[in-house]
């Protein structure tokens, strides 16, 4: 049996914070249109998971890069443009899951203001495409069958 990689574990958190955002941005959707203060909470906690574990799948990213890199069909620039990518998402998470907990903090015994959980929302919708955009891009590292035609392997 093969021991567990830094590529292994990269690939593993990296869903977390894609279906945190997705769950969080249906639940909140869902609490602000029926009023319900457990569901809108639910949906910031999500926000917060996703922004906690958004910084261990950036630091795993440098040493799953190193177990994949020179393998056939690897594309230096690929790796690039998820890397750049992954710093925006990075910060994008951040940013979210701070709002999350400061509405956690300044709505815990209410309902969340309208205007906070629209500009969550917002953020969410953002963000989430954000990590949906940067998870994509990491996929093409090894799976060339969804890269777009003009990319070839270096």
């Amino acid at each position: 049996m093969n021991p567990v990689t830094a590529a292994h574990l990269h690939l593993t958190l990296c869903h977390v914070p894609i279906m945190a955002i997705v769950f969080g941005f249906g639940w909140l959707g869902f609490g602000l249109w029926r009023g319900s203060p457990d569901l809108q909470r639910a949906a910031l906690v999500m926000f917060v998971v996703a922004a906690v574990l958004a910084v261990p799948l950036h630091l795993t990213g440098g040493p799953a890069a190193s177990v994949v890199k020179g393998l056939p069909g690897f594309s230096d620039s690929i790796l690039e443009r998820h890397q750049a990518a992954a710093g925006v998402t990075l910060a994008g998470c951040i940013v979210l899951g701070i709002a999350a907990l400061a509405g956690l903090i300044l709505f815990r015994d209410r309902v969340v203001a309208g205007w906070f959980g629209g500009l969550l929302l917002v953020g969410a919708l953002v963000v989430g495409s954000l990590v949906i955009w940067t998870a994509s891009l990491g996929g093409q590292i090894r799976h060339s069958e969804i890269r777009a035609f003009d990319v070839q392997p270096d």
